[in-house]
């Protein structure tokens, strides 16, 4: 989360805003006008909101906040005019008198190049002559290649010593010219808890306790709705059978119909035989 920097809040000062936005949250516990910090409105939230709203917040503490930049401007500038001399010198040296910078110059590349070059040449003549002293029968100058070897050794360990002593020095020189974030000044010390605590009580905690009223509390939940019952299955009702009727129990009575229903109207007709008289029958058949 990038806070909104307010127009008069340098940069180098926006982490210390932010450590003054955390502890007044940490101990909220302790202002009763903060108690409902957590319920309304998280920690979180709340920290956002005070970081969005930076330039309102520090306002409530430009007068502080203005005269504690002034003394620590003021004590950086007292630092800067003790070490001011000794890199006057050192230019006034370079420019026209016996040589400092230059001189300076020519040791630290012999500082850097010394242990390099010494270091290689050691190794070449080391393990040259260790092949050759295998050589059988070993040259002579074996030895003289082995004696060079450590000689050039011994001069790489003196430059890499000598190396670290100059960056020791180095590093113990430059740290008096080093301008310090916060010196353990009186005056610069009372400045930076006066901005502090202007900006805690006149900017911060109002600005808290205003977002905390503008919030709503949070409401109760609701209850869920009970379940409807569930209805009795309807109990069919039976029709009571017509009286004079005889109810059906599992089987039913076989239909009668009288003869002549269904008979069809057409009767059978009978005729009478036709006979014939004997004398129309057959000769051979002729009563005697």
């Amino acid at each position: 989360m990038h806070m909104n920097v307010a127009p008069h809040l340098l940069t180098e000062d926006r982490a210390e805003f932010e450590r003054v936005v955390d502890d007044a949250l940490r101990n909220a516990h302790a202002h009763p006008d903060l108690a409902e910090a957590g319920t309304r409105l998280s920690t979180a939230q709340l920290r956002a909101m005070a970081l969005n709203a930076t330039a309102l917040i520090t306002t409530a503490a430009a007068t502080e906040y203005d005269h504690f930049v002034k003394v620590r401007e003021q004590l950086r500038e007292q630092v800067r005019a003790t070490a001011a001399p000794d890199a006057a010198e050192v230019l006034a040296d370079g420019r026209g008198g016996p040589g400092v910078v230059g001189g300076a110059g020519v040791v630290a590349v012999v500082t850097v190049l010394a242990p390099l070059l010494a270091g290689t040449a050691a190794v070449i003549f080391l393990l040259v002559g260790a092949v050759l002293k295998m050589l059988d029968p070993a040259p002579a100058f074996a030895d003289a290649l082995l004696t060079a070897g450590l000689f050039f050794g011994s001069v790489a360990a003196a430059g890499l010593l000598w190396a670290g002593a100059g960056l020791l020095v180095t590093a113990l020189r430059n740290s008096a010219t080093e301008v310090p974030a916060e010196a353990p000044d009186d005056e610069l010390t009372r400045a930076r808890a006066a901005w502090r605590t202007a900006l805690l009580e006149r900017g911060l905690l109002p600005f808290l306790r205003d977002a905390l009223a503008a919030t709503p509390p949070p409401s109760a939940p609701t209850p869920a709705p009970a379940p409807a019952p569930t209805p009795a299955p309807a109990v069919r009702k039976q029709t009571p059978p017509p009286a004079g009727r005889i109810p059906k129990v599992g089987y039913s009575g076989p239909d009668f119909t009288s003869p002549n229903e269904g008979a069809s109207d057409i009767r059978p007709s009978y005729s009478s035989p036709d006979f014939t008289s004997p004398d129309f029958g057959s000769p051979e058949r002729r009563p005697e």
